[in-house]
């Protein structure tokens, strides 16, 4: 399962390659909770089929009701529409107490530049799409940092990104739960085992695999901020290998898998083989995962799963909640 985004966006093209009418919607602003964060999108197509979100359900419905009519898909001009202005709308739309949210209402946007976005996306590019807000005009720009997205009288900007990317180091069981979990949360997933035992028995789809030897991989895979590399073989010759190159990246998440001892060790022959030091390992995570009481290997990956969503989404998790630190604290119960 790609990025919603890349698979908004992709949906779009091919209703607008087709000749058919569609709006693409986008969350631009936001008051109380909110089913979905600013920036989330859909697309609506004038047969009513609808890809992506931005809410609940409820107000999905309410914009396919209002551009069921021949013509509502009419070339026109961007426009912003509100929901749950008032206690009644927001529970009538499925919205939290006190939320609403601001919409933009884009008609038709050109398959051409869907095309090249698309494109751009797909090479791993960062790119800023504006809207002027006064004539439609789309722009697109590459660009090497994030932005939240920017709303003002006269335009949008948005940035959207390539697909978050995840390397496993081995292909064992665990890493078959892992591979499923990041795909159904829309990162594009890699598996390295130059081990031919276990990769014959690979038996996830939708994800590649390669043979040689872990270091190699990272190299080549050229991890940067949307990308996360975890190490599962419990073989120091094929993880810390790794974690060497990882390490050395962007990834916003470099970890493996391994008791309190495994870790300990790992870091010691790191900092004695290999010129490392407590600071320069302060990226490296282990033993990975939050602390769920989790015994079998889907419940591990379920854990490890929700620690790279939390560094991702910029939460900081309580130190109770690492696997290191809690465990420490039943030991000495």
């Amino acid at each position: 399962m790609e990025n919603i985004d890349i698979t908004v966006l992709r949906q779009l093209l091919t209703w607008r390659s087709e000749n058919k009418k569609a709006l693409l919607v986008t969350v631009v602003r936001t008051w109380g909770s909110s089913p979905r964060p600013i920036g989330s999108i859909m697309a609506l197509c004038e047969d009513s089929r609808v890809v992506g979100s931005v809410s609940g359900g409820c107000i999905e419905d309410d914009l396919i009701q209002q551009h069921l009519e021949p013509g509502a898909l009419k070339d026109q001009l961007p426009r912003l529409m509100q929901y749950g202005i008032t206690a009644d709308e927001a529970h009538r739309f499925g919205l939290p107490c006190g939320g609403t949210l601001e919409l933009l209402l884009e008609y038709n946007p050109q398959a051409q530049i869907l095309k090249e976005l698309i494109a751009y996306l797909g090479q791993g590019q960062l790119v800023s799409r504006s809207l002027d807000l006064t004539s439609g005009v789309v722009t697109l720009r590459i660009t090497d940092q994030p932005a939240e997205l920017v709303i003002t009288p006269n335009s949008l900007i948005n940035t959207f990104g390539p697909e978050y990317r995840m390397l496993i180091i081995g292909a064992g069981q665990m890493s078959e739960y892992l591979a499923t979990m990041a795909l159904f949360n829309g990162f594009s997933v890699t598996v390295c085992d130059p081990r031919e035992e276990y990769r014959s028995s690979w038996s996830v789809p939708n994800v590649g695999l390669d043979f040689g030897s872990p270091d190699d991989m990272v190299t080549k895979f050229k991890p940067d901020s949307r990308t996360c590399v975890v190490a599962l073989t419990h073989d120091p010759k094929l993880d810390d290998l790794a974690l060497l190159e990882a390490l050395e990246t962007e990834a916003f998440y470099v970890g493996a898998i391994g008791s309190r001892r495994n870790n300990a060790s790992r870091k010691l022959r790191l900092i004695e083989h290999f010129g490392h030091s407590e600071k320069s390992l302060e990226k490296l995570r282990g033993p990975i995962g939050i602390y769920i009481g989790s015994k079998t290997p889907s419940e591990i990956a379920v854990s490890v799963m929700a620690e790279i969503l939390a560094v991702k989404n910029g939460v900081t998790l309580p130190r109770e909640m690492s696997v290191g630190i809690a465990k420490q604290g039943l030991d000495s119960e």
